[in-house]
């Protein structure tokens, strides 16, 4: 018997789920923004949990990946001692002249999960702080919410001229999101 497609939220982590606070090395720097863990709890009622993160400072040499890998699964962590359970966390290490096809907002993950965890990405949605996580959604017919958290106030005037959703935090997200499932 075949699972039924699902729906999902892809989140981006530096910016919309913690502060970025720049290259974290170590677990011990990671401090979650007011409302995270509350508002992914009420979202995975309706949505299978992703983070979607790029970390360029492992091309770059100033983080491994031992050390990105050991920041997530604390996130992770976090976040199902507050009773949210994220599905996969995807990691991009690349730069973005590397040209990999992981890199957001390319859809490799995006459909990775579709395949993986049978997701239905019409139905699904990308947060983040960066123009490029709005795009991330329209490569796959997704739907993109700006946050303005993070480097979102900085960069809201880069967005494409689209229709997306821009909110002040990933909590304020939560009604528009809970509505539109």
């Amino acid at each position: 018997m075949l699972k039924p497609f699902r729906p999902a939220v892809f989140l981006d982590r530096d910016g919309t789920l913690i502060q970025d606070r720049g290259d974290l090395n170590a677990p011990s720097q990671v401090v979650f923004l007011p409302g995270v863990p509350d508002a992914l709890l009420q979202l995975q009622r309706q949505f299978v949990l992703f983070i979607v993160t790029n970390q360029s400072a492992v091309a770059a040499g100033r983080l491994t990946m031992r050390q990105v890998d050991a920041v997530n699964r604390h996130v992770v962590e976090v976040l199902s001692e507050a009773g949210v359970r994220v599905e996969e966390v995807f990691v991009c290490p690349h730069a973005r002249a590397d040209g990999c096809q992981c890199i957001k907002p390319k859809p490799f993950f995006l459909r990775l999960a579709e395949q993986k965890h049978h997701i239905d990405l019409s139905r699904s949605f990308t947060i983040g702080d960066h123009p490029h996580d709005v795009e991330f959604a329209r490569a796959v017919g997704a739907t993109g919410i700006y946050v303005l958290t993070g480097h979102g106030a900085k960069h809201r005037t880069e967005l494409a001229p689209q229709h997306c959703v821009v909110v002040p935090s990933l909590p304020e997200a939560l009604p528009w999101l809970v509505q539109t499932a």
